[in-house]
């Protein structure tokens, strides 16, 4: 026999814009040594009951582009049985990423050779003397494990375990848990220290993979900073990866930093003067100055990163949005039409009864009765029909941040620089199934030097009035921007998703066919998750710059989960029917009716939902035919229990936890999953630069209070001044310069596709290709795919679906699979990957 290995040559950073071939033609010597294989035969010795292995020495014979490869031959007995594996131990001097092993029985025949997939990061012996399992591409429950295979499984599955102690190292493969005791720096600064977030009933939350880092020297429960965050080591970014979000992130920072240091210069809280100068954002952009040669040194350095430009000149990408119509924000229409078809659809719910009452305590926050009454609903909808009937006929929907911000109003409110109130957004559905706003409710909680404040704006044609509900807009849109990052993003995909990871890695051997099925769909998950804790959502990171809520961000995501987050509520319908945006109906398409038909993101993401649901099913009833397959497979039922009890501990005695009874139940846990990963997770992440990248239609801030709001001396947000400058006291409220571009380069960071992207039902895993009736579902599962794609181009056609179709309305694309590379506003990665 012969085998043929295969490692993939990486160069480090180096690579962005030189020379790709001198590159390897030097780090190629780093890769003299040999691979040392032992196959192993997927039966046992008898009567030693030792595994059957054959052990050989791979020496480098050739090399393609970036890939080397090590050849050997060897004998195997006749008896030694089917190879079910490969033990690879690394003598070079450095780590190598090993992409596969192919075994070749018989040199005259081409197609008799099997292939072991590892795409792998293998250390060099002197780092690690151990040696690494890799096991061929069939797949195995684990009462169906071959016997020369089942130590091996178990073994590689402790490893992965690690034992709970120590701070793990860079080039580790350990998963295991944490609570979130690393977002504060208090050694550094005691402002910046915060609350751990997980493991109390005051702050319960997801939990993070650990990294044993020692604990800060002022805050012992929280852990000290350090340059980097572990990761398993196969968790991290590719090259292309690295190379495409750290070019990205420099073309960003250049984007953000300028103007930052212009204006630093003057008030690093300068707002803009008026809306011309935010146009010049994109029509001028910003001269780079000459003493900072560092960036223009950099700007060099990122080759085809960004564009060249005269003089220096950086300049942001006008976004899609405001492309299609530069007033498309100031509109009514679309403010409602965004709840429905933005980057943020999970937040609209149906009204289901009045009045809308607070469910919060009275004696501390104020008289819980909302003060949008019938009368104003009526009104607002000009006598079409009562109240009641708006009610009972389904058309009042609401975007409702009351309950959830209202606790957080008064600490906010005691930063520089930031307000807050609790609010309500009330809207009436029209008979051409589009929204239109008709109430904004905004309150001040009570406190013991002022009582309870709270107004009711409303579109009007009074040029007072008519500022006053762009002020009123404008701190919604805040809310929905917080709670959209804070919420609908970051805690219900990409922090809800990594116990999963974690849990899969350490429960599900990786030749368990559920683990097989997941794993693409936590592909760069825990890497961007870690760079999130280390920029975004760290005391004094971007999120707490440049939003509402700014410090007690992650405690608003802490009490979000504590009240929203349950799983059996995570997939699409279970969500769509407990806003009631849905309702089950077996003569309804996907079993569900819309209650608003035209939902662009409803529509599209249950086609998707479905397909996946689709896919998923098959491949269970492949491996589970009985019931009794589901509830004696020991590592799934472990793979669940730790998601439950370690992954989310804080509710790990929840009754609606499901449990894996059968292959429905499984299959439906499995779907909403893959679900979060993908689907959700792009739904509310490759939309951020077109709707918010012109910040005025989504500010992430609203700095001053609105200008009728009044104290109990009578004092108020300055309503003197506001009628006689509206746009400027507009400016004022919305983020200043620095807060706006830092927002507008991270948004156009995340909302980009890497070049390596890999999408949903794109291509399929190798050990699925190596079995035919997953092969022929996944098959099915792709054209059904391709038949989305078509139906929403039909959909965003059609000119009686209004919130897809019209003049200077965007299409809806969001749930379109796949894209190509770049800002693009549309395509399903498999993973949160971004």
């Amino acid at each position: 026999m012969k085998a043929v290995a295969t490692v993939k040559l990486t160069a480090g950073e180096t690579l962005g814009c030189i020379d790709l071939s001198r590159v390897i033609d030097g780090f190629v010597d780093l890769f003299r040594g040999n691979l040392y294989m032992e196959f192993v035969s997927t039966e046992l010795n008898q009567p030693s009951g030792l595994e059957r292995t054959v052990a050989v020495n791979a020496h480098k014979t050739s090399k393609d582009g970036e890939d080397v490869q090590y050849e050997a031959s060897f004998t195997v007995p006749s008896d030694f049985g089917e190879i079910g594996g490969v033990l690879v131990l690394n003598e070079n001097h450095k780590e190598i990423f090993l992409k596969d092993i192919v075994i070749i029985t018989d040199n005259t025949v081409d197609e008799n050779f099997s292939v072991i997939t590892c795409n792998s990061w293998v250390q060099a012996k002197s780092i690690s003397s151990e040696k690494r399992i890799f096991f061929t591409n069939k797949s195995y429950l684990p009462s169906s494990t071959p016997s020369g295979l089942q130590r091996l499984r178990r073994k590689d599955l402790e490893t992965k375990r690690g034992d709970g102690h120590g701070e793990r190292k860079a080039y580790e493969r350990i998963y295991d848990y944490d609570t979130y005791n690393d977002l504060g720096n208090p050694d550094s600064n005691e402002d910046l220290a915060r609350p751990i977030l997980g493991g109390s009933r005051q702050f319960p939350y997801p939990r993070r993979c650990r990294t044993g880092r020692p604990p800060s020297h002022k805050d012992p429960l929280s852990e000290s900073k350090g340059s980097s965050i572990y990761v398993p080591r196969d968790e991290a970014f590719s090259e292309v990866k690295s190379l495409t979000f750290n070019g990205k992130t420099l073309t960003s920072v250049l984007h953000a930093i300028i103007p930052a240091v212009n204006s630093a210069l003057i008030d690093i809280n300068l707002g803009f003067k008026n809306f011309t100068d935010i146009d010049e954002l994109y029509d001028q952009g910003f001269k780079v100055p000459d003493n900072l040669h560092g960036a223009k040194a950099l700007l060099h350095r990122l080759c085809n990163s960004i564009k060249d430009t005269a003089d220096d000149v950086l300049q942001f990408e006008l976004p899609s949005l405001i492309k299609k119509d530069k007033f498309s924000w100031l509109r009514d229409e679309e403010f409602a039409r965004q709840t429905l078809a933005g980057v943020n659809p999970y937040a609209i719910e149906l009204v289901k009864e009045l009045p809308l009452i607070s469910k919060l305590d009275p004696i501390i926050y104020g008289p819980p009765e909302s003060a949008i009454t019938e009368e104003i609903i009526e009104r607002e909808i000009n006598g079409e029909m009562t109240a009641s009937e708006a009610v009972q006929r389904k058309r009042l929907f609401m975007l409702d941040y009351h309950d959830l911000f209202l606790p957080f109003v008064h600490k906010v409110r005691e930063l520089q620089g930031t307000t807050l109130y609790g609010s309500r957004t009330l809207f009436f559905l029209k008979r051409n199934n589009t929204l239109t706003p008709i109430a904004i409710e905004l309150t001040r909680p009570q406190s013991p030097q002022n009582s309870q404040w709270k107004q009711v704006f409303t579109p009007s044609s009074d040029a007072t009035q008519n500022w006053l509900w762009r002020f009123a807009k404008a701190h919604v849109c805040a809310h929905d921007s917080g709670y959209h990052e804070l919420i609908s993003h970051w805690l219900r995909t990409h922090c809800s998703v990594e116990p999963y990871i974690i849990a899969a890695n350490r429960q599900l051997s990786v030749i368990h066919p559920i683990y097989r099925l997941l794993h693409p769909h936590f592909r760069y998950t825990m890497e961007i998750n870690a760079l999130a804790r280390k920029y975004l959502i760290s005391g004094g990171g971007i999120i707490e710059i440049s939003f509402s809520t700014l410090k007690y961000s992650m405690e608003l995501s802490s009490v979000a989960y504590d009240q929203l987050w349950r799983f059996d509520r995570e997939g699409l319908p279970a969500d769509l029917i407990k806003r009631g945006m849905a309702e089950k109906d077996s003569e309804a398409e996907h079993g569900l009716r819309l209650a608003i038909s035209d939902y662009p993101f409803a529509a599209d993401g249950l086609l998707i939902w479905s397909a996946i649901s689709d896919w998923v099913s098959s491949y269970v009833a492949h491996y589970y035919p009985q019931p009794s397959t589901v509830s004696d497979d020991v590592e799934l039922q472990s793979f669940w229990t730790e998601v439950r009890t370690r992954g989310h501990a804080d509710k790990k005695d929840e009754p609606w936890w499901p449990n894996l009874t059968d292959s429905t139940v499984l299959a439906d846990v499995l779907t909403t999953i893959i679900w979060v990963a993908s689907a959700h997770h792009a739904a509310v992440n490759f939309g951020q630069y077109d709707y918010g990248g012109y910040f005025p239609n989504r500010p992430t801030i609203a700095r001053t209070p609105m200008p009728t709001e009044q104290d109990i001396s009578g004092h108020g947000g300055g309503f003197e001044k506001f009628v006689e400058k509206p746009e400027e006291t507009l400016m004022e409220c919305f983020p200043s310069q620095i807060q706006a571009t830092i927002v507008m380069a991270v948004l156009d960071v995340l909302s980009n596709h890497s070049p390596d992207e890999e999408y949903l039902g794109e291509a399929a895993e190798a050990a699925w290709e190596e079995d035919s009736v997953v092969r022929a579902a996944f098959e099915r599962f792709n054209g059904r795919l391709k038949e989305i794609e078509g139906i929403i181009d039909e959909r965003n056609g059609d000119a009686g679906l209004r919130n897809r179709k019209g003049a200077g309305v965007l299409a809806y694309e969001l749930m379109k699979p796949f894209s190509a590379a770049g800002v693009t506003g549309r395509g399903i990665p498999n993973s949160t990957s971004i």
